[in-house]
Order: C-alpha cells, then structure tokens, then sequence
C-alpha cells in the first residue's frame, strides 16, 4: 500500500470511531476522558510546567547559538512572504481566536477566583490576573510551535524531506520513519488538527451565537450554531482553493488589521490612563514574577483543581495543537534563518499577546474594581460584548468583533484544512484541491455532528489528552533537528577552504 493510503483510510476509520462513540455516548465519553485527564494533572502537570518552560529555553538557545546563522532552505533561498503577512499568518492561525474570547474573560475569572494564594477581588489579584494571562498565551505557545516548524522546517526546506511530522524525527528515528512507526505519527497528529479544530470552532460558534443574541440581531439556537458552522466552512473552502499566498494570507492581514481597530477603540474610549498605568506596573510584575509563577504547582492545597482548569489546560492544548500550528509555520517560513524564525517567532506575537491582554484585560478590570462590575457573574462568551457595551459606538464594537471572531475562524478552518491535506498527502506541500476541499467539508460535518448530538467538550478533552504522548515527540524533534543542525554545520566547515597562512 501506498503512503498516502496506509495514512489517509487509517485517518478516516480513527475518526470515525471516535466521533461514533462520542456521539452515541457524550456524557459517558466526556466523563471517561475526564478522568484520565485529571489523572494525567495529578501526575504529570508538574511535568507539563517543566516541558514548556523547556521549550522556552531551547528556543532561546538554538536562536542565539552558531546553529541561527542557517536557513531553512538553501543558503540562497529567500523568504516568500514579508514579514509582516508571515507574523500575521502565524497569529491568526496558532492563536488568533482565543485571544478574543480570552482576553477580558480570563483576566476577570482570576480576578474573582483567585489562586489559594491570593485573595480575590483585590489590587494584588488584578495584577496576577494579568500576569497569569501573559503567561498562559504569551512565550509557550509560540515555543512549542517553533519545536515543531523548526524540524520540519529544516527537514523539509533544507533537507528536500515531504512536509510531514514523520520526517522531522528521521536524524533520530532513521529508517523507522518509513514504516508503521511513521505511519502514526502522521495518523495521531492529522487526527489531533481534525478534532482540534472542529471542537475549536463549535466553541467559538457558541460565542459568535451568543453575540448576535446579545445584540438582537438573531436569537440564540442550535439551528443558527449549525448554520453558522456551514457558512465558515463554506467560506474557509472558497480561501483555501485561492492559496496560501491569496486567501490565506489576506485572511490574516485583515484579521490583524480589525483586531488593531477593536483594541484602539477600548483604548481609547475606555479608562485610557489606567490602562497605561496599569500595564507599566504590569510590565515590572512580569518580570519580577514570571520564574516562580512559571514553575507554580497545587503542591501544597491537596487538590489539582484550579490548575487543571487552568495553566496545565493550557500547556496540554498548546502542545495538542503543535501538529497543526508547527506544520503550518514550516510551510510558510521556506527561507528564513533559524535565528530569525526561532526568535521573532518567540519574541514579535508574545509582545502582541502583552498589549492585547494588557488593553483588553486592564480595561474589564477597571469596570470591576472601579465601575459597575458583574462581568465575572456571566459566562465567559459573553463577558466581551458586555465590557463593550458601556463604551461609546457600543454596537458598532460588538459587531466588530462578531466579524473578527468569524474571519478569525475562517482562517484557522482554512490552514487546518490546508495543513491536513499536506499531512494526509505524505507531504505535499502543495496537495491537490479536491483533497483541501474534502478536509474543508469534513472539518465541518465534524463540527455539526457534535454541535447537534453534543460531545464538544468530550471531544476537546480527547484532544487534550493526546498532548501528553505528542510532548513526548516534541522532545525527541528536539534531538533531532540539533542533530541535523550539527550535521549541516560540520558539512559548511568542511567545504570552506582553509585561509592561507601569511606568515
């Protein structure tokens, strides 16, 4: 059988299976994986927090090291896309649409709750709100991604491997690659993107839902989530037939340039010198605090709970989604040297996450330590459109960010798509566009499924899970891609002719 086959029908079967069980049986299936998650915090958060800030510090290294001078690619290669188009990329599809459901809303559920080690609802707890938020979405993320496009990366543009997750572990796995070994590596991680982004966008479905109900636009409904739901994926399918160098990369400028406007506006209509003033005392917190609250565990309150739901939740779904984000980020980053993609990966979209979370955070808190309050009695796809609608051109701003939550998901449909049809090809980096289609589709009828027979949070939970045994991979492309550095290296040495002796 050929590769495509022996990964493509083992894909389709997986999730079939999964998707079966977790229809029929949604809360039985959310339970069971809820268990296994909480076993996997108790016993493995503390190695989530290690892993992560690992990642953080071999990102750190491989950029500053000799190993940043080489591309990825031919020395003479060039990068395809500017700079700009490339950081908005990589925002908009690694991180993009949870910054808007998250950022008034994390900030303001710290405020009110707390870690034991605070007391809520006061100064300190709006400062560590904040800080928490800087650090859940602020350099892991982006490091676990830059783990997996680095490898990748370097296999595929430098060593003329097909773009798949297989291949960034060949120097270490060699010939196990092209066999079953191989083979699941490639099946977990299209199965990962796949439920990833379905869970993702019938999530997000639910805040857009809840906004145009907010603004009595449309009542909230399952009928309208699903319609919602086909309308993204119709709109997702149209980009993802245009191209990377089109739809997806126009997505993502214009994402950027609607989250500037929406930000500009809380800033400017909202408590404009508190901000300022907040997000300085922000700034020294952070780096006063940020190696002890980055290795913080629940070792002391006999309950895993609050870091469940929180930190390690989101060290485990970075790490689920690196397939997905990392894969993409190779694909686009032909060109570019390992310096300039380790460290503008890691340095240019955390100081992004700062200023929105800052903006967006600081300005909820100030309702709620100086204002009306009551954001933190709603749920969280709702606190938003609230905090918008004590601010000047209160509908235009809750519209805006309707729009940008959808063209937010458009582009993560349209990449994950893109991604999955790469992976589910063996590698082509440009797969046919029946397969980008066909993965468009699937992606929704996923998303419908569990948003009509329920299963979202099973579903998400599932994938949750499968970031442990991926860390495990990520670890390994470590090796791997410094062993294939180390090679490339000796290899220029070697071919660089000796300077003549003077003397």
């Amino acid at each position: 059988m050929k590769l495509v086959g022996r990964v493509f029908y083992p894909v389709l079967l997986l999730m079939a299976l999964l998707i079966g069980v977790t229809v029929a049986a949604p809360e039985a299936t959310k339970q069971a994986f809820d268990e296994i998650l909480a076993w996997m915090v108790h016993y493995f958060g503390w190695y989530y927090i290690f892993v992560c800030a690992g990642f953080i510090g071999f990102s750190i290294w491989v950029g500053c090291s000799a190993f940043g001078k080489l591309r990825l690619g031919p020395d003479d290669s060039r990068p395809a896309f500017s700079r700009l188009s490339w950081y908005t990329m990589l925002f908009s599809a690694g991180i993009g649409i949870g910054v808007i459901f998250y950022g008034t809303a994390e900030p303001v559920a710290h405020y009110h709750n707390a870690p034991r080690q605070l007391t809520s609802e006061t100064v300190e707890a709006a400062r560590y709100a904040v800080h928490l938020a800087w650090m859940e979405w602020g350099a892991a993320p982006f490091a676990i991604y830059i783990i997996v496009g680095l490898a990748l990366g370097f296999a595929t543009h430098r060593r003329g491997r097909p773009l798949a997750i297989r291949w960034g572990l060949e120097p270490l796995l060699g010939r196990w690659v092209h066999g079953w070994v191989g083979d699941l590596i490639d099946i977990v991680a299209i199965v990962s993107t796949v439920f990833g982004l379905a869970t993702s966008l019938g999530l997000g479905v639910i805040q857009i839902n809840a906004g145009l109900d907010f603004l009595n636009l449309f009542d909230a409904s399952l009928d309208l989530r699903v319609t919602i739901i086909a309308l993204i994926s119709l709109a997702a399918g149209v980009s993802v037939l245009s191209g990377l160098s089109r739809g997806i990369k126009w997505l993502s400028n214009l994402n950027i340039a609607l989250a500037l406007v929406l930000l500009l506006l809380v800033f400017f209509a909202g408590p404009t010198v508190f901000i300022l003033k907040a997000l300085t005392s922000s700034f020294g917190y952070y780096f006063q605090n940020i190696l002890q609250s980055s290795f913080e565990t629940d070792f002391a309150t006999g309950s895993d709970q609050w870091q469940s739901y929180w930190t390690v939740f989101f060290m485990a779904w970075w790490i689920a989604w690196g397939p997905f984000v990392g894969t993409f980020l190779a694909r686009i980053s032909r060109g570019r040297t390992v310096r300039e993609f380790t460290l503008g990966v890691l340095i240019i979209p955390t100081l992004g996450i700062f200023v929105w979370f800052g903006v967006m955070g600081w300005a909820a808190l100030h309702r709620e330590m100086m204002g009306s309050g009551g954001l933190g009695d709603l749920p969280a796809q709702l606190v938003i459109f609230e905090y918008l609608s004590d601010l000047p051109f209160a509908f235009f701003s809750s519209l805006l960010a309707i729009v940008l939550i959808v063209t937010f998901f458009i582009t993560s449909a349209d990449s994950g798509a893109f991604v999955v049809s790469v992976l589910s090809t063996g590698g082509l980096e440009q797969p046919p566009v029946l397969t980008r289609a066909f993965w468009v589709i699937v992606q929704g009828l996923v998303s419908i499924s569990l948003a009509v027979a329920g299963g979202l949070a099973a579903l998400q939970t599932a994938s949750l899970v499968g970031g442990l045994p991926f860390s495990v991979v990520m670890i390994l492309m470590c090796i791997a891609v410094v062993k294939s550095m180390r090679m490339e290296l000796a290899a220029k040495h070697a071919a660089t002719p000796a300077m003549p002796n003077s003397g």
